[in-house]
C-alpha cells in the first residue's frame, strides 16, 4: 500500500473509533476531522472513499444500530433511546429511523407487528422457490431445499408481521421472471427496506443486463464510491430478494464467480442458464 494511501487508511481507522466512541454526542464533521488532524472537506472526501458512506451517515447508521438494541433488546422506550443515542429528541430517532431502516422506531419495535405477508412456494430451473409479498411488492425471495426451513429463515427477518400462505398477483407477475416472458418484468413491484447505500447498489444490481456480468468494483464505480466494493459486497450479501435482485451477476474482478447466499452451485448454474437463454435469442 502506498504511503499516503496508509496514512489516510490510518486516519479512517482512528476516525471510525472515534465515532463509536463518541456517538452519543453526535460530534459533527469538524470535531471528527480535527480528531484527525485533517481539513473538514478533505476527511469528508477521504472517509467517503474508504468507507463507502460520508461521516455523517456513518454516525447515523452507528446511531441507529444502538437505538435498534436499546428498543428491541432492552425494552427501552422512544424517549429513553432518543436519550441514549444523543439524540435531541423522539422526532430526531423518528426521522433517522425513516432514512435509515424505511420504518418508524415504534414499527421497528414492533418487528413488523402490523404489516401483512402473502407467501406461496413455486419451482424454478433452479429448485424450490419461497416468494413472499405485501400490499406494496415482493419483500422476499429465496430459493427452498427445506421448505420448512425456509418459512422459518423469512420470518425470522420479519417477526411480527402475520403470513398468509397465499398466491397473488404481485407474485405471479413477479415469477414471470422464470417464464422467459421479459416483456413483462415492468409489472413487478418491490417492497425494500435498506439504508441509502444498500437501496443504491441494489438500483444498480437491477440495471445488469440479463445474461451479463459485472464485478463489485465495477458496482462501486457506478455509486460512485470506487474504493467500495468491500462495502458493496456486503450489501450485496444483504438482498433478500433472489433472482429479481440479480446478485448472481456479480462475480469477482480475478473472473472466480464467488460466494451465493443460497449456494455456489446453484449461482454457477444461473449464470449458465442465462448465458445459454442469451445465446439462443441472438441465434435465432
Amino acid at each position: 500500500m502506498p504511503q499516503q494511501e496508509n496514512i489516510n487508511y490510518k486516519r479512517i481507522e482512528a476516525a471510525i473509533e472515534y465515532i463509536k466512541l463518541n456517538f452519543k454526542y453526535q460530534p459533527n464533521l469538524d470535531e471528527v476531522a480535527m480528531h484527525v488532524n485533517v481539513s473538514p472537506f478533505h476527511f469528508q472526501r477521504i472517509f467517503s472513499e474508504w468507507a463507502g458512506t460520508s461521516p455523517k451517515k456513518f454516525l447515523q447508521y452507528t446511531t441507529v444500530e444502538y437505538a435498534k438494541i436499546l428498543l428491541k433488546e432492552n425494552q427501552a422506550t422512544l424517549f429513553e433511546a432518543a436519550y441514549e443515542t444523543g439524540l435531541s429528541g423522539t422526532g430526531r430517532l423518528h426521522d433517522l429511523f425513516i432514512n435509515i431502516e424505511g420504518m418508524t422506531p415504534a414499527e421497528f419495535k414492533n418487528g413488523g407487528k402490523d404489516l401483512s405477508i402473502n407467501y406461496s412456494f413455486a419451482e424454478s430451473p433452479f429448485g424450490n422457490i419461497l416468494v413472499a409479498s405485501t400490499k406494496k411488492g415482493i419483500c422476499y425471495m429465496a430459493f427452498a431445499d427445506d421448505l420448512q426451513c425456509a418459512v422459518k429463515t423469512m420470518q425470522h427477518h420479519f417477526p411480527k408481521a402475520s403470513f398468509t400462505q397465499m398466491a397473488d398477483l404481485i407474485q405471479q407477475n413477479a415469477l414471470y421472471i422464470f417464464s422467459y416472458d421479459w416483456t413483462k418484468l415492468n409489472k413487478i413491484k418491490l417492497h425494500l427496506k435498506g439504508t441509502d447505500f444498500q437501496l443504491k447498489v441494489w438500483q444498480t444490481l437491477l440495471k445488469i443486463p440479463f445474461g451479463q456480468l459485472t464485478t463489485y468494483g465495477a458496482i462501486a464505480d457506478k455509486i460512485e464510491n470506487p474504493n467500495a466494493s468491500r462495502a458493496v459486497g456486503t450489501a450485496i450479501g444483504s438482498n433478500l430478494v433472489a433472482f429479481l435482485i440479480p446478485c448472481h451477476r456479480v462475480i469477482q474482478s480475478s473472473g472466480i464467480f464467488g460466494g451465493y447466499m443460497w449456494g455456489t452451485a446453484r449461482k454457477t448454474a444461473i449464470i449458465g442458464w442465462e448465458g445459454s437463454k442469451t445465446h439462443s435469442i441472438i441465434s435465432s
